[in-house]
């Protein structure tokens, strides 16, 4: 089980929280970038430097992430390529992206994206502050705690008396 962050837009206290769940759970968190991300050291910790042009990292995760990793991510279109693929997927607010609600997701970042290109889209100052990273936290936690807790092999049942 690995952590993939899309690093390019994840808030550093996000990522900061991923490092040291990384090295409380020894699982390996893996940041995936245009640039070095700085902060990004440790033995759990692996910065996938991708090259420069549009998608590279979000092809890079893609590519990498399997079903029982977790991927931090707030870029929906690349949510939807892995939740596709049964891998869990959260934005650094919190939010779990499923099946159930990716594609209204999707739906309705695209009609954001078609207002904007059309001089109509609403200015969006993102803040993220104390009650944005304790969602986060939150969220992480639970979601992290039960994908170890499937990770882990069941205890073998031995018959009585061998």
């Amino acid at each position: 089980m690995k952590i993939f962050v899309d690093a390019d837009s994840c808030p550093r206290q996000a990522r900061e929280l991923v490092l040291r769940s990384a090295k409380r759970t020894g699982r390996s968190a893996v940041f995936a970038a245009n640039r070095p991300i700085p902060g990004i050291a440790g033995t759990e910790a692996v910065m996938e430097l991708c090259p420069p042009g549009e998608g590279s990292a979000d092809n890079r995760i893609v590519e990498l992430a399997r079903p029982g990793d977790m991927v931090i991510t707030r870029d929906i279109p690349l949510a939807s390529r892995l939740v596709a693929g049964g891998i869990l997927v959260m934005d650094d607010r919190g939010r779990v992206y499923t099946e159930n609600n990716i594609r209204e997701r999707l739906s309705i970042r695209n009609f954001m994206v078609d207002l904007a290109e059309s001089g109509l889209g609403a200015e969006r100052i993102a803040s993220y502050g104390k009650k944005e990273l304790k969602a986060f936290a939150d969220s992480f936690d639970r979601e992290l705690n039960r994908l170890l807790k499937e990770a882990r092999p069941s205890p073998s049942t031995s018959p009585a008396g061998s």
